[in-house]
């Protein structure tokens, strides 16, 4: 598979020719990248008109992944989550209200939160249907998904769900994309864990299973720069989404795109097409085999999607910070860690060596009793406002448990995982205190009371 991007630009640093245009480097610095770093200089296209080598790329990876279109993001699944969201509410079928209502899990990215500020659209949501609570996860099903759907006054504008969660938790989503198509709305899907899905035997892409639009993180589980993403159009997208795509995403995109960042979506093109699905079913299998042998020694390893390793540390009788600092005592950083969970991820690009580490890491920390958790949860909060109201209102930050009866304004978390416990314009009652201990989340954001 060809590589237009990466092509032009190797060829353009090689000619040497003054560079009288942006960025102020001039190819030459000590990062070593600064010759391949440029702007849009004539036949280098343009991402947000592209008709030249960014379009033939991004057709190279619409091929690959069996979607419609494929757009690249050089500003990470954060600027396709906003571009899906104004697509489904362009597409909004009549009488859905001037605030249309997008069906969200509740595990959603705080940049469907910031989306809903900008983009004024209410929130109806999915809650989890399992125990124990955890922030990163919300199983849902296709039932479910129907009640709701059901139960709305107008037709909702679009389904959206992260599949595969921060903890590697995945979604029957073929039966969710069926529920929502049967109800005639489009199931749009935060697939930015699980860009490497379609090349897996098993074929576990969103694309694959019926949804509209899906986001990928390409930089999180394939060899691209940080920021490297995809916007998927699926082959039975309504046609709208696809013709207005390119204008969602310069809606929410920088006019200087890194073009160090899409040429390495362009060269993933060519590793893709490759032997890469031999490669992934060599390192599934790898990680396979080390989850198996954690469980013999005693772990409780969590069932997740197939590059993830997700430890239960809390019932392995660990804090999840403390496994954590444990691992990167031996040299290994972990991905995420909480009060519960250690998750590590791999991708084909981990040496055997990476594998033969964590094993002797975690053999040093022994497993033991499960730690004693109090059972937290949280119940649908009261909200006071929406989410534009309360993210867009004079707000003041107070230290978390000085926020009872408070109404939240933006949400508060860090990334990972970016999913917050509250989201703006909801009321901080017990339950929400308790899960801001838990998380150890000190401070929020809330609206100014009269007479501040």
């Amino acid at each position: 598979m060809d590589t237009p991007i990466y092509d032009f630009v190797s060829q353009y640093a090689l000619r040497g020719g003054v560079r009288a245009h942006m960025p102020g480097h001039k190819g030459r610095g000590s990062l070593g990248c600064e010759a391949l770093d440029i702007t849009e200089v004539a036949g280098a296209d343009s991402l947000y008109e592209a008709g030249g080598i960014i379009c033939r790329s991004e057709a190279n990876a619409a091929a690959l992944f069996g979607a419609a279109a494929t757009h690249y993001s050089a500003e990470g699944s954060s600027q396709c989550i906003r571009a899906m969201l104004y697509l489904a509410l362009l597409h909004t079928p009549p009488g859905a209200g001037k605030h249309p209502v997008i069906v969200a899990a509740r595990n959603s990215h705080k940049a469907f939160i910031q989306a809903a500020a900008l983009l004024d659209f209410r929130i109806v949501w999915l809650w989890p249907e399992t125990e124990p609570f955890s922030l990163c996860r919300c199983p849902v099903s296709a039932e479910t998904l129907g009640r709701e759907l059901d139960d709305l006054p107008e037709p909702a504008a679009a389904v959206y769900v992260t599949s595969p969660d921060y903890l590697g938790g995945t979604l029957d989503l073929a039966a969710l994309a069926e529920t929502a198509h049967a109800h005639g709305v489009p199931l749009l899907v935060d697939n930015a864990h699980g860009a490497y899905l379609h090349f897996l035997a098993s074929r576990a892409h969103p694309m694959d299973l019926g949804a509209d639009l899906c986001c990928d993180s390409a930089h999180k589980t394939l060899p691209v720069l940080t920021g490297g993403a995809y916007l998927h159009i699926g082959p039975s997208a309504p046609a709208d989404f696809g013709e207005n795509a390119r204008q969602a995403m310069s809606l929410f995109g920088s006019t200087s795109p890194s073009y160090l960042i899409l040429q390495s979506l362009d060269l993933a093109n060519a590793v893709l097409a490759v032997d890469y699905p031999r490669r992934l079913s060599q390192c599934a299998e790898r990680i396979r085999r080390l989850k198996t042998e954690l469980r013999i020694s005693g772990w409780q390893i969590e069932e997740s999607d197939p590059l993830k390793l997700t430890v239960a540390a809390a019932r392995s009788g660990h804090e999840g910070a403390e496994l954590a600092e444990a691992l990167r005592r031996s040299g290994v950083e972990c991905e995420y860690a909480d009060p519960d969970f250690l998750v590590l991820m791999f991708t084909p690009e981990n040496p055997e060596s990476d594998y033969l580490r964590i094993a002797e890491a975690l053999g040093a920390v022994l497993p033991t009793a499960p730690l004693p958790r109090p059972e937290l949860g949280l119940t649908p909060p009261e909200t006071a406002c929406t989410v534009r109201e309360a993210i867009l209102a004079l707000q003041e930050t107070v230290p978390a448990e000085k926020s009872l009866g408070r109404i939240l304004a933006a949400p508060t978390v860090s990334c990972p995982p970016a999913v917050p416990v509250l989201v703006g314009g909801e009321v901080v009652r017990e339950d929400a205190l308790a899960l801001f201990r838990r998380y150890g989340i000190r401070a929020v954001s809330v609206l100014r009371e009269e007479g501040q």
